[in-house]
């Protein structure tokens, strides 16, 4: 399983708007950057990954899972060349994670959160994955 780093501004949409899709969760529209693009084909059912509140709060606030494999994005009206995968919520992170604290951390230092800021899907190393959980107190994180 790989991990990743969803990106949203929180005025835009949600951790709390994400949870409220329940288990069917939804679509991660609206990206239109190539290589986020192509993060997106690369996932797999399953895989988890960090919801990350930008602009506003700058911190991890939650995990999630992809649930819809790479399809064409709905908001992308014809274009073909934007595609998006679906993800639900799987939970809180007990103690959300700041950009702050992330940065501060040298096991840290090479995540793409601190080093491609303006990238809003993101792959996250397993050891940054683990480093994060603990950082956000869980002791068992899912995988």
């Amino acid at each position: 399983m790989a991990h990743w780093l969803y990106k949203s501004e929180p005025s835009a949409f949600s951790w709390e708007q994400l949870k409220a899709a329940g288990k069917e969760g939804t679509e991660w529209t609206g990206v239109r950057n190539y290589l986020a693009r192509n993060n997106m084909r690369a996932m797999q059912i399953g895989d988890k990954g960090f919801f990350y509140h930008s602009n506003d709060g700058l911190e991890i606030v939650g995990i999630v899972e992809v649930c819809a494999l790479s399809h064409p994005d709905s908001t992308a009206k014809e274009d073909l060349r934007w595609d998006c995968v679906d993800i639900r919520a799987v939970r809180d992170m007990p103690k959300p994670v700041s950009l702050k604290d992330v940065k501060a951390s040298e096991k840290l230092a090479k995540m793409s959160l601190v080093t491609s800021m303006r990238l809003s899907v993101q792959p996250v190393t397993d050891d940054e994955w683990l480093e994060v959980c603990r950082m956000g107190g869980l002791d068992n994180p899912p995988r």
